[in-house]
């Protein structure tokens, strides 16, 4: 494995430490770490937790911007290996989307304590549903490509709602977060699209969590039992929210719904 040049946010533990292991936030597709530092971070680390969010290559600042449709999912899992072994003690692993994947595939070859998936792609890829939004809302994938461009007006801003977040999260704060978006590799999304062709390797029995939102227009939380089943996880459904868990409107209630488990998860452990 080639290393490069990764961009990972820390912030450390504030409160009085937890007895958990660090955590490792990975990003999904068309976004960079900070979607993390926006709420997630602040608050886990209020809550004693260490907590630590890498910038894929060519996300964000790390290595990579310039040839960003160079790279794959299996790159992605190269990174997260990296970032892994950089920190003092394993990980518990949190992917959103198709950070879900990296997570996923990084657990064939690599221990880690715990897992957490939030609003996972289903075993089946993404086909499903990017054929679903082209027919119940096919503007919004100008929507999404004017977004990616800092073009953004009441019309895409409300379709990008409409797929990503819950009604109750406002248009302000949706421009607020536009900064934090970007292209997303080509190959990696082909690799998304034919997910569901590829043999999965092992998977190791660990301690799992899977969550998504109650309104999630991209992968409904009908698909969790699918992601569910495979690791014989948990699976907690977050009451109001849309797909993009960490920046709705209701991030609380799903940060809550996290740290407990941890914290159970952390207390078995220590029994």
């Amino acid at each position: 494995m080639k290393s490069r040049q990764l961009h990972v946010l820390h912030r450390p533990a504030s409160a009085a430490r937890s007895a958990a292991p660090p955590l490792l936030f990975v990003h999904g597709g068309y976004v960079s770490a900070e979607c993390w530092d926006v709420f997630f971070l602040p608050w886990f680390s209020q809550r004693g937790f260490d907590c630590h969010a890498l910038d894929l290559s060519g996300h964000g600042i790390s290595e990579g911007r310039r040839r960003l449709d160079s790279f794959g999912l299996d790159d992605y899992v190269d990174d997260l290996r990296q970032a892994a072994c950089d920190l003092p003690h394993p990980p518990i692993v949190i992917g959103h989307s198709m950070g879900t994947v990296v997570v996923e595939r990084y657990l064939e070859k690599e221990m880690a304590p715990a897992a957490i998936l939030l609003s996972p792609v289903p075993p089946t890829g993404i086909f499903g549903a990017t054929l679903s939004l082209a027919f119940s809302n096919p503007e919004f994938f100008v929507h999404q490509a004017q977004a990616q461009r800092g073009e953004m007006s009441e019309e895409s801003l409300r379709s990008m709602r409409r797929v990503y977040y819950s009604p109750e999260t406002t248009l302000a704060d949706l421009c607020r977060f536009a900064p934090l978006f970007q292209a997303e590799s080509r190959r990696a999304l082909l690799d998304l699209t034919m997910l569901g062709f590829r043999f999965a390797g092992r998977r190791p029995r660990l301690p799992m969590l899977v969550a998504g939102g109650e309104v999630d227009a991209v992968f409904p939380p009908a698909t969790l039992s699918q992601t569910a089943a495979r690791w014989q996880a948990e699976v907690a459904v977050i009451p109001g929210a849309g797909h993009t868990l960490m920046l709705d409107a209701h991030w609380p209630v799903a940060a809550e719904r996290i740290a407990q488990w941890i914290e159970a998860f952390t207390k078995r452990g220590a029994t």
